[in-house]
């Protein structure tokens, strides 16, 4: 297992469409190993390929507390959801910066997982937001790009001044 350096909000390739996984294979299981690596060393709950400049559809999301359930998504797709719910948001690849975002309060996700095998699974709550923030990256979407253009604005200049509003120590992030 490596860790992957993690790519920085405003880097181009987190803009980038992430292709579907055709086989897995062991080289998609050490990418695995590795995001799982990499995430818990970032004291994230959720990490996506597109973020270490891997574009296949592969997520990983562990929202348990003692970073023991690692659920592997590959060629993740939302088949159902429901309700709506608003989260504070932050994200491994935009440091120190956290926004309300509006999603999905539980959705029904069908996978592959490690070993080929398609299964589904339903999340609820952060769990839920969690597996919807990473897909999002796949799709080349960064979470601030759901926010209304005048506060991403905002962000970003406050960003760029150093201002941007941080996370509490010790919080886990996407």
């Amino acid at each position: 297992m490596t860790r992957r350096k993690i790519l920085r909000y405003p880097d181009p390739r987190l803009h980038k469409v992430a292709a579907p996984v055709a086989v897995i294979d062991d080289g998609i299981r050490t990418l695995i190993a590795d995001m799982a690596q990499t995430m818990y060393a970032a004291q994230g709950i959720g990490l996506a390929a597109t973020q270490i400049d891997v574009h296949q559809r592969v997520i990983v999301v562990d929202v348990s507390d003692q970073q023991n359930q690692l659920l592997v998504l590959i060629n993740p797709e939302i088949v159902r959801s429901g309700g709506s719910a608003s989260h504070e948001e932050g994200c491994l690849s935009v440091p120190g910066v956290s926004v309300r975002v509006r999603r999905a309060e539980w959705v029904q996700v069908q996978a592959v997982d490690e070993r080929g095998e398609l299964f589904e699974v339903r999340a609820d709550g952060l769990e839920a937001m969690c597996i919807q923030h990473e897909m999002d990256h796949l799709q080349g979407i960064v979470f601030t790009d759901h926010l209304p253009t005048a506060q991403r604005a905002r962000l970003e200049k406050e960003r760029a001044s150093g201002h941007a509003k941080a996370r509490a120590p010790g919080r886990r992030t996407r």
